[in-house]
């Protein structure tokens, strides 16, 4: 069933994350991590973009003659500069904000929880605060992937610039399974259709 507050026409669905193999495996590349499961599901691979810094992947989401064109991307620069390639990717592909997803990391979530959105703060993400920047307006859709508080005393940017601890792995790729299903549902269902599925489920 269709929420009110689904948006037809393109979407541009982008995974927030840092280049390199040092960082590939990090909290703050889970974005990527999730558009990396929609492509291999998809049997898809990324390609450089035109006029941005990003690699992307064109497809489209749910069921033939009831689905929606999808642009995937994943930046190609470091995160707090990612405001610029998707500026340069909306307007490539004449994307309003309000159809642009940014999958990305959120410490204020617990770990193997995903949370939807739109607009709202950027909860000291650089990544974020940048496409806000870039865009100009804070209204666009967010699938946050919970990777938890630090523990201890330890640094944020040090938390989320570590892999994932060998108990997270556990539930890593199952968490990852869900975030790519919230996506599509976002993109097909409408955020508030998505949003009552996935915040009533329980943190594994």
């Amino acid at each position: 069933m269709n929420s009110a507050d689904r948006l037809t026409g393109t979407h541009l669905v982008v995974g927030l994350g840092n280049p390199g193999a040092k960082y590939a495996a990090t909290r703050h590349n889970v974005g990527q991590m999730v558009l990396d499961h929609i492509a291999e599901t998809a049997g898809g691979h990324f390609g450089a973009a035109r006029r941005a810094q990003a690699v992307v992947l064109e497809g489209r989401l749910g069921i033939p003659g009831a689905d929606e064109r999808v642009v995937l991307a994943k930046t190609t620069t470091y995160m707090n500069v990612s405001g610029g390639p998707v500026a340069a990717l909306a307007a490539y592909y004449d994307v309003p904000p309000e159809r642009v997803v940014v999958v990305h990391d959120e410490v204020d979530i617990p770990f193997d929880t995903i949370r939807l959105k739109r607009g709202g703060g950027e909860g000291g993400h650089n990544g974020l605060r940048d496409i806000t920047k870039a865009l100009g307006t804070k209204d666009y859709l967010r699938v946050r992937v919970g990777v938890g508080r630090p523990p201890g005393n330890r640094d944020t940017a040090d938390h989320v610039l570590a892999p994932f601890t060998s108990t997270e792995r556990k539930n890593l790729e199952m968490m990852i399974v869900d975030a790519a299903d919230a996506v599509e549902a976002v993109v097909l269902e409408g955020l508030t259709a998505a949003q009552q599925r996935f915040h009533s489920r329980e943190t594994r």
